[in-house]
Formats: C-alpha cells, sequence, structure tokens
C-alpha cells in the first residue's frame, strides 16, 4: 500500500479485549494492548494502529489488510486447545473464541495478500495453529524443557540465547545466530504448521522462531520488544516490519 514519500507506515497490531472493571475510572470494558509493542513500532518509523477484533470472514480480513503496510500479532493468552483437536490442560488461560477467529483471519489474510507480518509469542503460536499446527500446552511438565519465564507476572521474563539458523531471513535482519532474548511464556510450536520452517531454537530444544517460505512473514516466541530498546538485533525486528517496500 502507497502513502507516499513523507507518510508513516501504517501497522496493525492486534489488541486485547479489556473487561469491565479491568480500567480503573471507566464504567465498562475496552480495547487495549501493552505500550512496548507501539513504542517499538514508533521507534521503526511505523504508525501503529490498534485493531478491534471483530467477527469478519476471509474476504473482509483480505480487504482490511490490504489497508496496512503490515502487522503485528501481539503476545496474550492461549490460543483455544479446541482448534488443534486437544482438550485444554489445567495451565491453560485466557482463551477467547471470540479473538482467536478475528486473529487466525488477519494471520490467513496477510498470507494471501503478500503483507509483511511479524509474529510475536502468542502471534506465533496462532500463525501455527491457522496453519494446521498443533501446541505443547505446558511446556514446563515436559521432561528436559525448563521454564521459559511467567507468563503475566512481573518481571516474569527468561533472559536466554537462542540459535537462529543460517541463510535465513531472521538471521538476517538481526545481524547475529545468536541473539539474546527475553521469554515468558509456558507454550510453544509442537506440530509445525503447513509451510512454515523453524529458523531458531532454544537450547532445550524449544521452537523459538519459524518463517513462511516466500513470504514477508517473522514470528518468534520471545518478546523482542523487552529488550529492543536497548539491543539493536530485536529493534531490527520492527525495523524490517516498517521498512519500505
Amino acid at each position: 500500500m502507497s502513502h507516499g514519500p513523507a507518510a508513516r507506515p501504517l501497522i496493525a497490531l492486534t489488541a486485547r479485549r479489556l473487561g469491565d472493571g479491568r480500567v480503573r475510572g471507566w464504567h465498562s470494558g475496552g480495547i487495549g494492548e501493552r505500550e512496548g509493542y507501539l513504542q517499538r513500532v514508533r521507534a521503526a518509523g511505523g504508525w501503529p494502529v490498534l485493531c478491534d477484533p471483530v467477527p469478519i470472514d476471509a474476504p473482509e480480513a483480505e480487504a482490511f489488510v490490504t489497508r496496512f503496510d503490515g502487522v503485528l500479532l501481539t503476545g496474550g493468552p492461549d490460543v483455544e486447545p479446541e482448534r488443534y483437536g486437544e482438550a485444554a490442560h489445567p495451565t491453560v488461560y485466557g482463551t477467547d473464541t471470540f479473538v482467536d477467529h478475528f486473529e487466525m483471519a488477519l494471520c490467513r489474510a496477510a498470507l494471501a495478500t503478500n503483507t509483511p507480518m511479524l509474529a510475536i509469542c502468542r502471534g506465533v503460536q496462532v500463525l501455527n495453529v491457522a496453519l494446521g499446527g498443533s501446541l505443547w500446552q505446558d511446556i514446563a511438565t515436559e521432561p528436559g524443557v525448563e521454564p521459559h519465564g511467567r507468563p503475566g507476572v512481573a518481571d516474569g521474563e527468561f533472559l536466554h540465547t537462542v540459535d537462529v539458523a543460517a541463510g535465513s531471513q531472521l538471521a538476517a535482519i538481526m545481524r547475529t545466530r545468536s541473539p539474546v532474548v527475553s521469554c515468558h511464556h509456558h507454550q510453544a510450536l509442537r506440530r509445525l504448521g503447513d509451510g512454515l520452517t523453524v529458523t531458531a531454537m532454544a537450547v532445550d530444544g524449544t521452537i523459538e522462531a519459524v518463517e513462511v517460505v516466500d513470504r514477508p512473514v517473522i514470528a518468534v516466541q520471545w518478546h523482542p520488544e523487552d529488550t529492543a530498546t536497548t539491543d539493536p538485533a530485536n529493534q531490527a525486528l520492527f525495523d524490517w516490519l516498517c521498512a519500505p517496500r
């Protein structure tokens, strides 16, 4: 989508539904997202636009996505296990049929229209499930897998180094094959969705990033917005999303 040389690229960000009482002083719920995502998009020269998760079908989703220069699938609670054919583990939290449907429609639309997309944490899981993959519902219960931080908890991030595949888009963008990343997730990719290629792994075997062949899609299990302020390798992911094409 062209906006002219002086215009900032418009980046669609998936947002969270906030229930009644979540925002102090409001008498009803709302739509919001953590500021870190917006700050990093702005730092990359983009204009972040929060998207209300509304009912949407495939043609509408494609028409919607093409109004933007890029899509950012943000982190958040768990995807419904029923979407990949499993009953929910006791640790599954925050599922929302409505939001899952919207984000998967957005995800498929970005792929269909060749719209650049960066998927973060829940985002990589949404992408995987949208393409027919499945998830480990609680990695801490899997032998040999260490906890990858604590989602939704203050200071719950887990800093560690991941191994990025040589020759991948991710390696070219981050300009390192050993970035230090910040994780706080209890789920991870299990069976890969159609067309996905693994491009980063943790030392314990957890999939940390995937790409889609011949599509401008980067999906990471970690939270680059946590460290991008002081780490150019992680800021580079947002720079890539907002780059002119």
